[in-house]
């Protein structure tokens, strides 16, 4: 019986926008890979996917952030994971979520006791904002496999505090989630539980391994990180009366024609101390009109004097590069000895224009082969995502059918044949899940032919022109009289022909075709050899299919009829 149809028009706006984002995620996730790929050579690579990496057993919490300008509440907030099938975390029960080992609170994701089943993608998205934010969950199995190691610096004969890194914990805010303190170890032995040492020596360095507990009823989870100590020799403090900066014979490279500024800093022990520059027996002048000068800055921090004298180029010339210069500190005091240090200036080498060829070159080889790769493998990407990551649009449109299909005479014997026809309907129902409506199953004969026609294809998301030998029914007939309507309406169409397709001659039903097949996208059927579902054949029409609205059936068909 034929079922109710829907008043809508056949493409509406959201298919046409969904189209257009499944594309933009095609060429965001080839951009992605390709910058991976050249990230040595370019040195930055924009981050859409944070990947976490979690060792089994332990509790991990992934958090949501929020987008730039945004004020969006906890509320708001859904989760979805894509692990061994796509799930909508935050539709579940509190109960479903412990059953999972998860828990569900606002912008938070806790993963109690993180396994194997728990590896995927997880995403998060802000209500109707439209942004959303990706997660690739690793659990590995050993502490070397995956581990990482945060660095810290303490200075011997100094006190030193451990700091556990405070990285995807749980947030303070989740209800019955509560911290049962840190647990430093080292080499298995238990060093201090606050991680605090009065005074630390070289002896204390190595690595360290932290523990946060987490108690949710009644249940402790851990988290484990590894700190590595440097412990490093206590830090001098500088005696008055010592140059600190620059060093003896350092060389400082310069432009000719630019200015320079070299910086002299020394610890002085009174205010009758003196430091200056001077080039042989010629002391350089303080007088900023000169085209070398120097000028002085001074600094008292806790009794210690600081000053740093700054050696001026106005523009720097050949004769200033044939000269040394020397930085002197001289003392009132007979306990501190005059102290200088020389430096010498060298021209830079001319500067090469091959690193930024390179650069350029690298990045248009790069959208070259971006370019290239999307060309190519667009359909085979279109369907990964479709099929694998469910990246397409589930939102209903209130049609009853995914495709119409309809059937027209063809001039030649190049058809196809009823076992070919009855091939293409089997497979595109069971195999890939279309819901289609057919002319002699679905089709309501107790009105007009066109009208019941055109009811039919008012309610399916697409038409697909199919031609056949011998004629298969009145479908063919009516091409002529409904084919202004479809092209009126921009009916999204999908035009199969054959290889021995001849050139359309006259005629009102071949001005119809040639009309509806230059307003569709084409697919060209070549025999049983494209019969298999994997071809390429049935690449290009589901490509060009919107997905269907219902889960195929996992049952696999024969290749041959």
């Amino acid at each position: 019986m034929w079922r109710p149809c829907s008043q809508n028009m056949i493409l509406t706006a959201l298919e046409s926008v969904c189209c257009a984002v499944l594309q933009d995620m095609m060429v965001k996730v080839l951009l992605l890979h390709l910058c991976f790929l050249f990230a040595s050579f370019q040195g930055v690579c924009p981050q859409t996917l944070r990947v976490i990496n979690v060792k089994a057993g332990e509790m991990v919490a992934l958090y949501c952030p929020c987008g730039r300008g945004t004020n969006i509440g906890d509320a708001e907030v859904t989760w979805s994971s894509y692990t061994s099938q796509e799930t909508h975390l935050s539709n579940m029960s509190s109960a479903q979520q412990r059953q999972m080992g998860l828990l569900v609170h606002g912008r938070s994701l806790v993963v109690f006791n993180a396994s194997v089943k728990h590896e995927g993608n997880y995403t998060c998205s802000h209500g109707n904002a439209g942004r959303s934010s990706w997660f690739r969950l690793t659990v590995y199995t050993t502490q070397t496999e995956e581990s990482t190691q945060y660095p810290q610096t303490c200075y011997t004969q100094e006190t030193c505090t451990l700091y556990c890194p405070a990285v995807n914990i749980p947030a303070a805010n989740i209800p019955n989630i509560t911290s049962n303190g840190i647990v430093w170890h080292k080499e298995g032995e238990s060093w201090s539980t606050d991680g605090y040492r009065s005074r630390v020596e070289k002896k204390d360095q190595g690595v360290y391994t932290c523990t946060r507990s987490y108690l949710y009823y009644g249940q402790i989870y851990n988290m484990t990180f590894t700190v590595e100590l440097d412990v490093q020799p206590k830090k001098k403090t500088e005696k008055p009366g010592s140059i600190t900066s620059p060093k003896e014979g350092e060389r400082f490279p310069v432009d000719l024609g630019a200015p320079k500024v070299i910086d002299c800093e020394a610890v002085i022990h009174s205010d009758s101390d003196d430091v200056f520059w001077h080039s042989g027996e010629s002391v350089v002048e303080r007088n900023s009109s000169f085209p070398v000068y120097y000028n002085v800055t001074r600094e008292d921090n806790a009794g210690e004097i600081k000053i740093t004298v700054s050696l001026v180029f106005r523009n720097m010339s050949k004769d200033d590069l044939s000269k040394n210069y020397t930085c002197k500190l001289q003392s009132d005091s007979e306990m501190i000895r005059p102290k200088q240090v020389t430096i010498t200036l060298a021209q830079k080498p001319r500067h090469s224009n091959l690193p930024q060829f390179l650069g350029f070159a690298g990045i248009f080889v790069v959208m070259v082969l971006t370019e290239v790769i999307y060309v190519r493998f667009k359909i085979d990407i279109t369907l990964f995502l479709r099929d694998t990551l469910g990246c397409h649009s589930r939102t209903s449109d209130g049609k009853s059918y995914d495709a119409f299909l309809m059937y027209y005479k063809s001039d030649t014997d190049a058809g196809l044949n009823a076992c070919d026809r009855k091939w293409l309907e089997s497979v595109l129902e069971e195999k890939f899940g279309y819901s289609l409506c057919l002319y002699d199953r679905d089709v309501s004969l107790g009105t007009a032919v066109a009208d019941a026609v055109l009811d039919s294809v008012e309610q399916s998301r697409t038409v697909i022109l199919v031609p056949a030998s011998p004629d298969p029914g009145p479908g063919s007939g009516l091409l002529s009289a409904i084919h202004a309507a479809l092209v009126e309406r921009q009916t999204r169409l999908i035009f199969i022909k054959t290889e021995g397709t001849e050139v359309l001659r006259s005629g009102s039903l071949q001005e119809a075709l040639q009309l509806l097949s230059e307003a569709g996208d084409r697919v060209t059927w070549k025999g049983t050899s494209f019969m298999p579902p994997s071809s390429s054949f049935w690449k290009q029409l589901r490509y060009y299919l919107p997905a269907p609205q219902r889960s195929p059936k996992i049952s696999l068909f024969p290749q041959t009829v």
